[in-house]
């Protein structure tokens, strides 16, 4: 088959949408035309995909119900057994937060699959769950469509279980499921394919490594193009090709600015992270994170799930800068999402839509130092209509817009769009206030692209507040230009586990460290971490933990750091010993971490035997990858039951 190139993609896609006759452009008069349109262009379906914002992401897979976040593929499908699994509470959660449409992991990297599919026996139909009649993804897609809540799906192309994995007939049997997936479930919003390809597995019993060349193996083009073939209007996820790239991290970070357009070639993580100014390809980020330090459910990550006010920061370096937020949402072994992320869920969607509820420009007068004439006046920022916008002659690439305010308008939330089927046009701008009879500028970004958030220190009152285009290569096309007053959301009490056996960190404390910082192994934020130095023959890193009283320790947890970082990675392995008094230690476990440097997942280790202990040292000889520094995010611990 002849290998479709990115470019050829979106231009099927925009020859279908004939760009001159959307509506904004359909209005205007013989004397006034619209101005041409600048650089990469979006597809109709990448327009519709900004405008949605925000979307759950659910990872429920077997990995739920062993702990772990990458299974080896040669788990028991007999282990898969929600107790009370409630697909309508999944999508009620979501809505809750205000995210705009949900993901499941129909298949994660274990090959476990959460459909009755007939191509393998490790799926759910050799469950318990139903008595092997279960079929999750329909419950969700069911639960959505009561719900008006889009669907979508995450298919790995990494299966640890299947024995043809690396071989054709494995890309064969992939494209057979994403049929299945694509047919029988109905309209898809996205789907989704993880980049993590080839390594240790199952892979029906040989139990080996297995390396491929992803981009020539799968023929990700290819891929993409069946996807759009059976979902016309569904988005892919990542690879050359995609209508969507990875940010180039999980902590829910874009980069400041954020382009949507990319070179063609290959994706490179420091080029995703930001985009490229004037890259050839319409490649908009998704910033993809988790409400929990991991993508699965682990009942001692009940006490770190992020703050509704950690959210609402995600929400301002994602979706504020132009990305869309897939905000990652783990059922429990009940198969519900725990009650206390529904709360902080709940507070963070009842502060984004208060926050966005009313449009504090309206009723303001809009004036500009040029306007392109009729249809695009000045007053088109404010008319709540995506499909128009204001503009300029072509030569005037550095206008200003002034708003002139009703008396006694507050506001601290500033926020712009350009209208993206023109393309990204502004380079560089500046907001300004007018205070006291004095302009003040507010903020200077580069970037608007589908959306720009600012957030002010504090509310202000100005008379007047204006745009400053402060470097553009063609005219602008600005559709919006909206002012909103704060609410903050409702704090949520922290809480420790739904698990007795997991023990409360807060109540322990450093008592030594080869390095400064190590405190923040106990502060319940994966988004700290202790970094240091990596140890080195003969000076290895260490940290000893009082537990503040003795208890019966069954082993510990280490979180590494998910912050990309060139020059940091997790340790490669462990000494552990413990202690009844902070004199006398006894060896209790020590060992290699499993896949830690690629999957950055929580371990946890159990100990052969559970002692009695008052104090913990842990010791760490080298890093899992080499790199300058060593970074964790969190130790922890957990007790003997019985």
């Amino acid at each position: 088959m002849t290998e479709l190139s990115r470019r050829t993609l979106i231009a099927t896609g925009l020859a279908a949408s004939a760009l001159p006759a959307a509506p904004a452009l359909a209005r205007t008069s013989a004397r006034t035309a619209a101005p041409k349109p600048f650089g990469a262009l979006p597809s109709p379906r990448q327009v519709r995909w900004h405008a949605r914002e925000q979307y759950a992401f659910v990872h429920f897979s077997i990995n739920t119900f062993t702990d772990k976040e990458w299974g080896y593929g040669d788990e028991d499908p007999k282990l898969f057994d929600p107790s009370d699994f409630d697909a309508d509470q999944i999508v009620s959660a979501a809505k809750a937060g205000g995210l705009r449409g949900l993901i499941l992991t129909a298949k994660h990297h274990d090959g476990f699959c959460l459909w009755p599919t007939m191509l393998t026996e490790h799926c759910i139909r050799n469950t318990p769950y139903k008595n092997g009649k279960g079929d999750i993804v329909h419950e969700m897609a069911e639960a959505c469509r009561r719900a008006n809540l889009p669907f979508g799906l995450y298919l790995s192309p990494w299966d640890r279980n299947h024995a043809d994995y690396g071989r054709p007939a494995y890309v064969d049997y992939y494209r057979a499921q994403l049929t299945e997936l694509c047919t029988r479930y109905g309209r898809l919003f996205e789907v989704w394919f993880d980049g993590a390809n080839g390594g240790d597995g199952y892979y029906g019993g040989a139990r080996e490594a297995r390396k491929i060349d992803a981009p020539r193996y799968y023929n990700w083009p290819s891929i993409v193009a069946l996807v759009h073939k059976l979902q016309p209007d569904a988005c892919t996820f990542d690879p050359l090709g995609a209508d969507i790239r990875w940010v180039g991290n999980e902590d829910g970070v874009a980069g400041d600015p954020c382009w949507p357009t990319m070179p063609d070639h290959p994706y490179v993580q420091s080029e995703g992270n930001s985009g490229v100014r004037g890259g050839a390809l319409w490649w908009p980020a998704e910033t993809d994170v988790s409400i929990r330090p991991g993508w699965f459910y682990h009942a001692d990550e009940d006490s770190k799930v992020k703050s509704p006010e950690r959210l609402v920061r995600l929400y301002d370096e994602s979706v504020g800068r132009g990305t869309n937020l897939n905000l990652n949402l783990p059922p429990d072994r009940r198969g519900r999402i725990p009650d206390q992320d529904v709360k902080i869920l709940k507070s963070f969607g009842d502060a984004i839509r208060a926050t966005f509820a009313r449009d504090l420009a309206k009723g303001a007068v809009a004036h500009a130092s040029a306007s392109r004439g009729a249809g695009f006046e000045p007053a088109r920022v404010l008319d709540g209509n995506p499909e128009s916008y204001w503009s300029t002659p072509d030569a005037a690439t550095t206008p200003v817009l002034t708003l002139d305010l009703k008396p006694g308008t507050r506001f601290d939330v500033i926020r712009l769009r350009e209208y993206l089927p023109l393309g990204v046009r502004v380079t560089r701008f500046a907001v300004d206030a007018e205070i006291g009879g004095a302009w003040q500028t507010l903020a200077e970004h580069a970037c608007i692209s589908a959306q720009r958030v600012i957030r002010l220190p504090a509310p202000i009152a100005p008379r007047r507040v204006r745009l400053r285009i402060l470097e553009a290569p063609a005219c602008p096309a600005i559709s919006e230009f909206a002012l909103f007053r704060a609410v903050a959301p409702v704090p949520v009490a922290a809480i420790v586990s739904s698990d007795p056996s997991v023990l409360d960190v807060t109540q322990w404390k450093v008592v030594a460290a080869s390095a400064p910082g190590a405190e923040k192994l106990l502060d319940n934020d994966a988004g700290t971490v202790w970094a240091l130095p990596a140890p080195k023959r003969g000076a290895p890193a260490s940290v000893t933990i009082d537990l503040g009283a003795p208890v019966r320790l069954a082993g510990f947890s280490l979180t590494p750091s998910r912050h990309v970082m060139s020059n940091a990675a997790p340790p490669k392995g462990y000494a552990v010993e413990t202690s009844t008094d902070g004199s006398h230690w006894t060896q209790a476990e020590a060992g290699e971490f499993s896949n830690i440097a690629y999957a950055l997942s929580t371990q946890r280790i159990a100990f052969a035997d559970a002692r009695e202990a008052r104090y913990l040292r842990l010791r760490f000889d080298e890093t899992a990858v080499a790199a300058a520094r060593l970074a964790i995010a969190g130790i922890g611990g957990f007790i003997a039951t019985r």
